[in-house]
């Protein structure tokens, strides 16, 4: 009886899974593009930057673009990719051996037990990865400025944030738990409700990706107004 007690409801610990999944599994994928992306980024800015005397705008530059647009979109759009593609395939093909059926006939709710776990999963685990994007991105920054410059790692960082506020940092950082929601809810429609057998499983993964990945282009065009409403200071 004490071990029943101690032992976390299922929908936790299926929340605590789907957040390995999509969260610790994702992460060595978002720091190698965030890096990369950090590193083309700052190449193709400096030549623009130096010709006009504003070199030292450089680290200000990627920390912003970074913050407020970059990482966020980026995230998403990788996990769209990576578990959104996971999330439809999984549950498809349990639809399609009747698993979903089983879990049912043991007089347990498959949607709670399957879908909510996910859907959670994607929205805490999104602005968790968007934060290694956006500070993966400002390391491959710095370390391609320093191998042109030689400035130091306090001077770089104190440049990056020295014109970044907390309007600039939060609100695009929270915006990506929409897009977990997105991905998460759009991946587990097409998964749990196809009905094609076999087929449907490849196919429930390309449209929770295309979906996912249109719906959350769609979202953050309309939160960034969203954004530059509530905090004006933030319209770059």
């Amino acid at each position: 009886m004490i071990v029943d007690l101690l032992r976390p409801p299922l929908e936790i610990a299926q929340v605590v899974r789907q957040l390995s999944e999509a969260g610790s599994k994702s992460l060595p994928l978002v720091i190698a593009s965030g890096f990369a992306l950090g590193t083309v980024m700052t190449f193709h800015t400096r030549s623009t930057l130096v010709t006009f005397g504003a070199g030292a705008l450089i680290p200000a530059v990627q920390s912003l673009a970074f913050f407020v647009e970059i990482g966020p979109l980026v995230a998403g759009l990788l996990l769209a990719g990576r578990v959104g593609s996971g999330i439809g395939a999984v549950l498809a093909n349990m639809r399609a051996t009747e698993q979903i059926d089983s879990i049912e006939s043991l007089s347990i709710d498959s949607f709670k037990f399957l879908v909510v776990p996910r859907v959670v999963a994607c929205v805490i685990a999104l602005p968790l990865l968007t934060l290694f994007m956006d500070f993966s991105g400002l390391l491959g920054g710095f370390l391609s400025e320093f191998a042109s410059s030689r400035i130091s790692f306090h001077l770089y960082v104190t440049r990056a944030f020295e014109d970044l506020g907390w309007s600039n940092f939060i609100p695009p950082t929270l915006k990506t738990a929409v897009f977990g929601f997105i991905i998460g809810t759009v991946s587990s429609f097409f998964g749990y409700t196809t009905n094609e057998g076999a087929h449907g499983v490849g196919k429930a993964a390309t449209n929770s990706v295309v979906v996912s990945s249109l719906l959350i282009i769609l979202a953050d065009v309309i939160l960034i107004k969203c954004i530059f409403f509530a905090f004006p200071e933030n319209a770059l």
